[in-house]
């Protein structure tokens, strides 16, 4: 398990936003000022992969005003990458996504996130990593299981607010609500104005 432990760092070939590829990204050289969204996919040119990889594309902005870089990965060649970038929407291709794409093709990142399944593709990992590369939150779905980016979204919202306040994100809080201190007396005070819309 990575939460709470530092996020371990790669170097690899990538297929940019603006589509160049370079042979030297690495990871925490593309931080956002206040961290990094990585997650891992199957593989290109597949079925439910292309939904999240656009869901991702469309929310940059958010994570961007956030302060949070995202970087996409698969065991997949930069070749394929670009190529998935270059084919339409419309024919099954994820378009000109604004966030890099990671050639993992020795599987080595897919294994040190422990998201690589019969030494094959990378399961659906999602990890937020903080400004010092700490893991802060992860999360691994089965294949057939599609993300709900705008869950990261929230996520990013609670590391911040907890980074910056202090207090605790208590369920389902979203940006804009009340924080918990994290004390015996915090929790009754919150339970007491809050348990009816838990």
């Amino acid at each position: 398990m990575l939460v709470t432990k530092k996020a371990p760092d790669f170097t690899a070939t990538t297929v940019l936003a603006d589509g160049q590829i370079v042979d030297n990204f690495n990871l925490y050289e593309n931080f956002g000022e206040n961290g990094t969204v990585l997650f891992f996919y199957p593989l290109d040119f597949t079925f439910v992969c292309p939904s999240e990889i656009i869901a991702f594309s469309k929310r940059v902005a958010d994570f961007k005003e956030r302060g949070v870089n995202v970087i996409g990965v698969s065991v997949d060649s930069q070749f394929s990458h670009f190529a998935w970038r270059e084919t339409d929407v419309k024919n099954g291709g994820i378009g000109r996504v604004k966030f890099p794409l990671v050639a993992d093709i020795t599987k080595s990142i897919a294994r040190d996130y422990d998201v690589l399944l019969d030494d094959s593709v990378a399961l659906r990992g999602s990890f937020l990593i903080d400004k010092d590369g700490t893991v802060r939150h992860a999360v691994i779905n089965d294949l057939p299981l599609g993300r709900n980016i705008d869950e990261m979204v929230r996520m990013v919202d609670t590391m911040l607010f907890t980074n910056e306040h202090g207090e605790v994100c208590p369920a389902g809080w979203t940006k804009g609500d009340e924080g918990m201190t994290a004390t015996t007396e915090g929790v009754a005070k919150y339970l007491d104005s809050n348990e009816d819309k838990l």
